[in-house]
């Protein structure tokens, strides 16, 4: 994701849909257009807009096609998008031209600016007995949830796992584990770096080029830190300073670590011996790389936590209620035991909802592949991230910018976490209204 897409994203969520008068709370806008196979001419059409492309794209589909065959009311109809940031720009896009997707998927960092501007629909009046909180991973649902409303639903939810490569490992003679602490971790670096890594020595982690600020919130953490207090700025402060050089060190004092375009790609590629990256990838990675591939907690250092992500699912306010009720039916579909186990099998995405745990096909998958179970088990250590990146508009781009100095320049980090802390103030005065207002 480039940073010109992201810029204009946050500018495009706070310029246009705080702008005056950009939509009526209760005005019925038009479905973007598509094409409805015959056979389901006569129901009712909900558009949902999806991020997953490749493997998980045709997951995506093979879902709403059970849900298609499954009733004969709803026709849901999914359309790709883009990755995360590309479907919140393009429904900022639909709700200034009142036409909007009924439902779509929302990341971590996306989904509040929607729920600021009262774009999206509050969800407790659809609930069941089925279909609620009781059903859903109460850690991931409670994330949606402000003030005793519920915003989205979890769907394809993850956290960072650690991937390591256990060949590698064999050949230096260390453990088929991942490291239990960050200090263990650079004490295998000179180890690892005697293991030809395709005519160079084996380096021990990379860390990402972009998006690297949500792999590093739960690093803060880790090493005793925040990003914030509230809309409180933190990363200039101790923790947050510690997991910086510990990073930098790694990379610029020990030459075991650095900055990737695509940490994961070079993980399956074999240049690189652990990167930490989302679980969402974990199917993917095992299918792509030519070595035994292994995945840990990430490792904890002063205190364990890490940060969830992914992407939930939220609903538009201004579709008709006709539109919101099937919309609904979706979803209370997705939310079937069996049908999240079966995402999670196909994707690696954690299971959502508490029953899919015991889906017998998803049971027999972490037994013959127990990589399957390390982020469900890790779910223990997870927290919800600190208020500044989530609802601050492009603080996350304002983190990596900042980590990439630390990467690629070598920078102080206390000098360069005071600069973004600066950045993170300015933008949490930005919103701080709206977010006393709301959500506190």
């Amino acid at each position: 994701m480039s940073m010109k897409r992201r810029a204009f994203l946050g500018l495009g969520l706070a310029a246009t849909l705080a702008g005056c008068g950009y939509r009526s709370l209760d005005a019925e806008y038009e479905q973007p257009a598509g094409t409805v196979p015959k056979r389901y001419a006569h129901r009712t059409r909900v558009v949902f807009w999806s991020s997953y492309g490749g493997a998980n794209g045709k997951a995506v589909d093979k879902l709403v096609a059970k849900f298609n065959e499954s009733q004969t009311d709803v026709y849901v109809e999914a359309q790709f998008q883009g990755s995360y940031d590309d479907v919140a720009q393009k429904v900022a896009a639909g709700l200034i031209a009142r036409q909007a997707p009924d439902i779509a998927v929302l990341s971590d960092v996306t989904w509040e600016r929607f729920f600021l501007n009262d774009a999206l629909e509050p969800l407790n009046g659809y609930f069941t007995d089925g279909f609620g909180p009781a059903v859903f991973h109460q850690k991931l649902f409670n994330e949606y949830v402000v003030k005793g409303q519920s915003w989205c639903v979890p769907f394809a939810r993850s956290t960072p796992i650690l991937y390591y490569n256990r060949d590698v490992f064999a050949k230096a003679g260390l453990p088929d584990r991942a490291p239990r602490t960050w200090s263990e971790m650079r004490s295998w670096g000179d180890t690892l770096a005697k293991v030809d890594a395709k005519g160079r020595p084996m380096r021990t982690l990379a860390l990402a080029k972009v998006d690297g600020d949500w792999q590093f919130q739960g690093n803060v953490w880790q090493f005793g830190g925040a990003y914030s207090n509230g809309l409180d700025v933190a990363i200039d402060q101790d923790g947050a300073v510690a997991a910086g050089e510990f990073q930098r060190q790694l990379i610029h004092s020990d030459g075991h670590g650095y900055m990737a375009s695509s940490p994961m790609t070079d993980f399956a590629g074999g240049l690189v011996a652990m990167c930490q990256d989302s679980t969402g990838g974990l199917k993917s990675a095992m299918s792509k790389a030519k070595f035994k591939v292994g995945a840990g907690f990430i490792p904890a250092e002063v205190a364990a936590g890490i940060a969830t992500g992914g992407g939930g699912i939220g609903m538009f306010r201004n579709a008709s209620a006709e539109r919101k009720q099937a919309a609904a039916a979706f979803l209370a579909f997705l939310a079937l035991p069996e049908n999240s186990a079966w995402w999670t099998t196909q994707t690696g995405y954690l299971p959502v909802v508490d029953k899919a745990r015991e889906d017998p096909a998803l049971q027999k998958l972490v037994a013959d592949e127990p990589n399957y179970g390390v982020a469900i088990a890790q779910l223990a250590n997870a927290r919800q991230q600190d208020a500044i990146r989530l609802y601050g508009r492009n603080a996350n781009v304002a983190i990596y910018t900042g980590l990439q100095q630390i990467y690629a320049d070598n920078a102080a980090p206390k000098k360069v976490f005071g600069a973004v802390a600066d950045r993170l103030e300015a933008i949490g005065d930005e919103v701080r209204r709206l977010y006393e207002e709301k959500v506190l």
